[in-house]
């Protein structure tokens, strides 16, 4: 067992985004898509917040996410073989200042003194190292009881960004700076002269401090957030290895950020200069220069053909999407197989409008992506008709959709890759590739995959009704209603 300060991470991943529809939506948000690489964001800052550090370690990530990604965030978790400490589960959104608060409280549990980083899932820093300095260099203000934050060196006038403005300048060696105050995203001129002042960063988010310590600012300077949060950890139901915050008393906490209710008042907060890489890939403006780009300035990712195009952002998420782009300049597209995107890149921001203008036509583009990831593996719609729909399903291995029933429809399950347990009513075999299994209406029915790699079937549905609530559930390894 190692003999160095522990650090135990708190990931917040249970955010919605909207600025990078259409890729980003509510039931697939950014830190879950793979945007610069094949790794997710919320993948990367796992393995940033992993191992050991220059004379720290950190400790089994803790998780703080809604129930709609529970068993998203457990996958990709597995997936670069990082076993999670507790997975706190949200009912609802309520901002930053219940999640650090219900986070603390939860490692108090354990120990009073332990030392917790909080950090979103959804941003890029590539370079560890400067980091991980940056985190040691903060243990030092820890120790003395102190609340620390972390900002970003800026190297530009950027006005999409917070600042955290500091008492003194930096002096080079990256040490701890008493904060003089958080300053709200500025003009075009007011971040020309936080650039030229030398004083100022940008505010990153990241947190680091003791629980107790971070408790007792609660107690403090936001009272009234300490009993209903703590009634939804003290009330918590065990769900399935995920600790399923109760929602009563959850639903009474203030919906604020942590900046807002403690840290803009306490007088025990230092910030450390982080001289490194980062964004926190707000826009596709931001994707767009985090990613690799060719002479013309021109970033591609899947199948896309440029002619004769500058300083561009061209994506296919479709593989079977060819996308072709001649003479644009400035602009960005990104198409999928359910939407296509065109904006001029000064836009970037305003593509949170196109969400709400999809809303407001009941588009479902606006919030659900064409592929439905579920805790067995997915989904995805190939035809719809007013009788039937198409689907393909891919299982994975060992897992198993619920024991179920339809009232309104009939299925045909062809199997093309891999081999499946299928069972009818009281009938039970092994299908194959290339064969297939009919489920009547009204049938009760399960989809297996005994196997060690991935089943994909196609789903042929008819009958009078093929929405999704059609469902009834009798057996579910998932705990799901």
């Amino acid at each position: 067992m190692t003999s160095l300060p522990v650090i135990t991470p708190a990931i917040l991943c249970g955010g919605y985004g909207t600025r990078l529809w259409p890729l980003s939506r509510k039931s697939y948000p950014k830190q879950f898509v793979p945007l610069l690489d094949e790794g997710t964001l919320f993948q990367a800052s796992a393995r940033r917040l992993s191992g050991e550090g220059p004379g720290f370690a950190f400790d089994a990530p803790m998780l703080l996410t809604s129930s709609d990604f529970r068993f998203l965030v457990s996958e990709q978790l597995m997936e670069i073989g990082i076993d999670p400490g507790a997975i706190l589960l949200e009912p609802s959104g309520r901002n930053t200042a219940p999640a650090v608060l219900v986070a603390a409280l939860c490692q108090a549990r354990k120990d009073p003194q332990g030392i917790l980083l909080v950090a979103p899932s959804d941003h890029a820093i590539p370079d560890t190292a400067p980091f991980h300095a940056a985190v040691a260099r903060g243990l030092e203000a820890v120790e003395r009881g102190e609340l620390v934050t972390f900002g970003i060196t800026p190297d530009r006038p950027e006005t999409a960004y917070g600042y955290l403005e500091l008492s003194a300048l930096p002096a080079g060696d990256g040490a701890p700076i008493p904060l003089a105050g958080f300053r709200e995203k500025p003009d075009r001129a007011g971040a020309e002269a936080m650039l030229a002042a030398g004083t100022y960063l940008w505010n990153a988010g990241i947190f680091l401090f003791r629980a107790a310590d971070m408790i007792a600012a609660y107690e403090a300077h936001a009272p009234g957030l300490i009993a209903p949060v703590r009634a939804a950890l003290e009330e918590a139901e065990t769900d399935l290895g995920f600790l399923r915050l109760a929602p009563e008393p959850w639903a009474e906490a203030e919906n604020i950020s942590v900046d807002y209710a403690v840290m803009e008042k306490a007088e025990n907060l230092s910030a450390v200069p982080l001289e490194a890489a980062w964004s926190d890939l707000g826009d596709w403006q931001a994707i767009w220069g985090a990613s690799a780009r060719d002479e013309t300035g021109v970033a591609t990712r899947g199948a896309v053909t440029a002619i004769g195009c500058r300083d561009s952002l061209l994506r296919s998420e479709a593989p079977e999407l060819e996308l072709v782009g001649i003479g644009l300049e400035n602009i960005l597209v990104v198409a999928m197989q359910d939407s296509v995107l065109v904006a001029d890149m000064s836009r970037a921001q305003d593509v949170k409008l196109a969400v709400e203008a999809l809303k407001k036509k009941g588009a479902a583009q606006a919030e659900s992506f064409p592929k439905v990831h579920r805790p067995w593996g997915w989904f995805e719609g190939l035809v719809l008709g007013p009788r039937f729909q198409v689907k393909r399903i891919m299982v994975r291995p060992g897992a198993a959709l619920s024991l179920q029933s339809h009232f309104h429809r009939a299925e045909h399950w062809v199997v093309v890759e891999g081999t499946a347990r299928v069972t009818v009513d009281d009938e039970v075999r092994l299908v194959t590739e290339n064969q297939s299994a009919y489920i009547p209406t009204g049938a009760v029915h399960r989809l297996e995959n005994p196997g060690k790699v991935p089943v994909v079937v196609i789903e042929v549905q008819t009958g009078s009704y093929v929405g999704e609530d059609d469902i009834i559930r009798y057996e579910d390894v998932y705990a799901r209603e």
